[in-house]
C-alpha cells in the first residue's frame, strides 16, 4: 500500500453493485413486522442455509397471488363439510 493516493482526477460515478441482479428480480426496500420477518427466519433456519428468508417470503406471496382466493376456500370447505353431515342430499 502506498502512503498516499493522487485521487485529483477521480470521476464520480454511479456505484456498481458487486453482483448482477438476477433476471426477473427487482430490488426494493420494504417495511414488515417483526413477527413476520422472524417467522420467515425461523422457517429458513430449518433449511440450513439452503433457503433464505426472503426466498420464502417471495414464496408466500407467489402463493398468495396465484392460489384460489379464500372466498372459494371456504365455499369449498362449506359444500365438503355440507356433503359429510348430509349423505343423500
Amino acid at each position: 500500500m502506498k502512503p498516499s493516493y493522487d485521487f485529483s482526477k477521480g470521476k464520480r460515478g454511479p456505484a456498481r453493485p458487486s453482483q448482477p441482479e438476477p433476471p426477473g428480480k427487482v430490488k426494493i426496500s420494504i417495511r414488515l413486522d417483526t413477527d413476520i420477518v422472524d417467522h420467515f427466519m425461523a422457517e429458513a433456519e430449518k433449511f440450513r442455509g439452503q433457503v433464505g428468508y426472503q426466498t420464502l417470503i417471495n414464496d408466500a406471496l407467489r402463493r398468495s397471488i396465484d392460489g384460489p382466493a379464500l372466498a372459494e376456500l371456504v365455499r369449498q370447505a362449506v359444500r365438503e363439510e355440507f356433503k359429510a353431515a348430509h349423505p343423500t342430499a
